[in-house]
């Protein structure tokens, strides 16, 4: 097959002049000066966005202000209303918002086409429903009466005020709903700061944002490098970040937000996520599983599976399979609709991916397949299977976010524990059995935020997501959510 025709709602929207999304419409920087969007997959550039400047961010600010006085006012059925609107719209634009974010990211069309929007659109959805249920309680004090008077209170949960959302490039558009839906819900205004490599959707969003009725202002959008979001963030009329992205930014995204003003973070962040096969698993469905855990877009997905634990009578067996249905996998443009393998998204992580293998070689680990990156002008990189020489080896213990898969034997099951939370992070982890009993007993052994169970790396709007230790801070999706975006007021009354 060959690459399906771009739109030419698509082929126009890349050739636009990409401003600043303030206020409810474009509007030109205060700098001339522009960052290239470069399709990952051939190395082309295909799009100028603006470089954010500081003057911007005042502009940005300011806006999100004065629509959080507007939308934090709107009803709860209203706000609802408006994201519903939206979810329908970006169904409508699928294949518009689908070819965009292929373009940028290098996802294949097929990711994009039901994860970036279609997911997009049900996690949409699923907080939309979540604006009119946003409730206190009522409280009866034990305070004593001194002359007959009577006591009651109850909470409020109130909108925290203007909300900054960092984006990475990895799920741009996914990711980005969760933020502002997550914001807008509760009636807070929000500020998205994209990647500098995957700027382009959620411009598009936006226009689509006011077209569902969303009143200037509550959603905003900077593109630019990394300093736009450290003003954003340190900003005296900003009240939230909403980050995701690697630990070490993370941490100082973290840093940034409580040293200017105890600013709320909610921080999701990386992982060096587990698979735990036991010995009674089936082989063919532990390498389902283990293309399913560590393989999908690339491996580029914070909760994907990097550490893959078997027991030491069935490890060579798992390799070799795994190495004969990654050998198959058809790699090619992510355009092309028969394409199962893609680039990774930019040129700078395809080199990172290439100095861990340095790394792997350098440490005797075993490289079963893959282990190199290609030299064409595309970003990629081979599928790649490597059974670690020790605990200590690097691939077994910092995260690569791609399509790298580190084995290690494990003998008894006290061992698989020890070996899976052997680790700074905790965002995932996946056990692969038949015996749920069994799984049952292990999983509340396992330190992580999510367990899976003969499953890995999907994810549920009501199913709270979100690390422990390294991994972060804070819950997204299911209701946690709302206690990050609001603030409890409590209210007393003597009468």
């Amino acid at each position: 097959m060959s690459d399906i025709a771009l739109l030419p709602s698509v082929n126009a929207f890349l050739e636009r002049d990409h401003s600043l999304y303030i206020d409810g419409g474009y509007v030109a920087s205060s700098s001339q000066n522009t960052l290239t969007v470069l399709n990952p997959a051939t190395g082309e550039a295909i799009a100028q966005v603006s470089d954010a400047t500081q003057a911007d961010v005042e502009r940005a600010v300011d806006s999100a202000n004065r629509g959080f006085k507007v939308w934090s006012r709107t009803s709860p059925a209203a706000r609802a209303s408006v994201l519903f609107k939206l979810a329908d719209l970006l169904e409508r634009h699928r294949e518009e918002l689908a070819q965009i974010e292929t373009c940028q990211s290098g996802k294949i069309i097929q990711i994009s086409r039901a994860f970036e929007v279609d997911q997009a659109a049900h996690f949409l959805r699923y907080y939309a429903g979540w604006a009119t249920k946003i409730t206190g309680e009522t409280i009866t004090p034990s305070l004593p009466s001194f002359a007959g008077e009577r006591y009651s209170a109850f909470t409020l949960r109130e909108p925290i005020g203007v909300v900054v959302g960092i984006v990475p490039w990895n799920f741009s558009t996914m990711i980005a709903i969760w933020k502002l839906a997550s914001a807008l819900t509760t009636g807070c205004s929000i500020i998205i700061k994209p990647s500098e490599f995957t700027p382009l959707t959620i411009l598009r969003i936006a226009e689509l944002a006011t077209e569902a009725g969303l009143p200037a202002g509550a959603l905003n959008v900077l593109t630019g490098s990394g300093s736009v979001g450290k003003a954003l963030i340190e900003h005296p009329g900003t009240d939230k970040v909403s980050f995701t992205g690697s630990v070490p930014t993370g941490i100082a995204v973290g840093q940034g937000a409580m040293g200017a003003k105890l600013t709320r973070a909610t921080l999701e962040l990386g992982g060096k996520n587990s698979v735990g096969f036991l010995p009674d698993v089936h082989l063919d469905k532990a390498v389902d599983g283990m293309i399913e855990a560590g393989f999908l877009h690339s491996g580029q997905i914070c909760a994907a599976a990097e550490r893959f634990f078997a027991h030491r009578s069935q490890i060579e067996p798992m390799m070799d399979a795994l190495s004969k249905r990654l050998a198959h996998l058809k790699v090619g443009s992510p355009l092309d609709e028969s394409t199962q393998f893609g680039p990774v998204a930019n040129k700078q992580h395809q080199q990172k991916l290439a100095r861990f293998f340095a790394t792997a070689r350098a440490e005797n680990s075993t490289i079963i397949h893959g282990g190199q990156i290609s030299e064409g002008p595309g970003c990629y990189v081979e599928p790649t299977i490597i059974l670690a020489n020790s605990v200590n080896d690097t691939l077994l213990n910092e995260e690569t976010f791609g399509p790298v898969a580190t084995f290690y034997p494990y003998d008894t099951e006290d061992e698989l524990l020890a070996l899976m939370n052997n680790t700074a992070y905790g965002l995932s982890a996946s056990l692969w059995t038949n015996d749920l009993s069994k799984a049952l007993r292990l999983v509340p052994e396992i330190e992580a935020g999510t367990v899976w169970v003969n499953m890995h790396t999907l994810l549920d709007p009501a199913v709270p997501f979100g690390g422990t230790k390294c991994s972060g801070i804070g819950r997204e999706f299911g209701g946690a959510f709302i206690d990050d975006f609001t603030e409890l007021k409590s209210v007393m009354i003597r009468y």
